[in-house]
């Protein structure tokens, strides 16, 4: 960051469950110096490692992300939705924001919508783009949006 000059509170990192898992206290120690830069933290593919509940107290995270395993499943597999709804709820009570990946389409958006989901990830949002054209993308989005609310 010194290096850069970018502002540490513009760094969002994500880190697995896994890696977390391999080095606990290194990585621990770890995130807690950068988060006192202002390095902010998400807790990728939640739900699929082997991890303690209790690490999302411990560790220095603003945001989990659904793994897309569970919400593949959410309007097929009542396990998966019941998954993603106590995820979000949990997230929730401990002032966690969510992000929902793999939302693949407008059903599961929907339900996610409805469980209180604000964040998703997925080609039914967008495919990978390249960085050039994400402006364009953020002004047709934003303009089709305005389309939907106005009629």
């Amino acid at each position: 960051m010194a290096t850069t000059g970018v502002d540490a509170g513009r760094i969002k990192l994500e880190i697995t469950e896994s890696a977390v898992m391999a080095e606990p206290a290194r990585v621990l120690e770890t995130m807690h110096r950068l988060r006192s830069g202002g390095v902010r933290f998400s807790i990728d593919d939640f739900g699929t490692g082997y991890s303690s509940l209790a690490y999302l107290q411990r560790l220095p995270v603003e945001e989990i992300k659904i793994d897309r395993s569970f919400v593949a499943g959410l309007t097929k597999d009542e396990g998966s939705a019941a998954i993603v709804r106590a995820t979000i709820e949990l997230a929730g009570s401990l002032g966690l924001e969510v992000v929902a990946e793999g939302v693949e389409d407008e059903a599961s958006l929907q339900i996610l919508k409805r469980l209180g989901c604000s964040t998703a990830q997925g080609y039914h949002i967008s495919r990978p783009i390249p960085v050039e054209e994400v402006a364009g993308w953020i002004r047709d989005r934003s303009a089709s949006s305005a389309d939907r609310t106005a009629a």
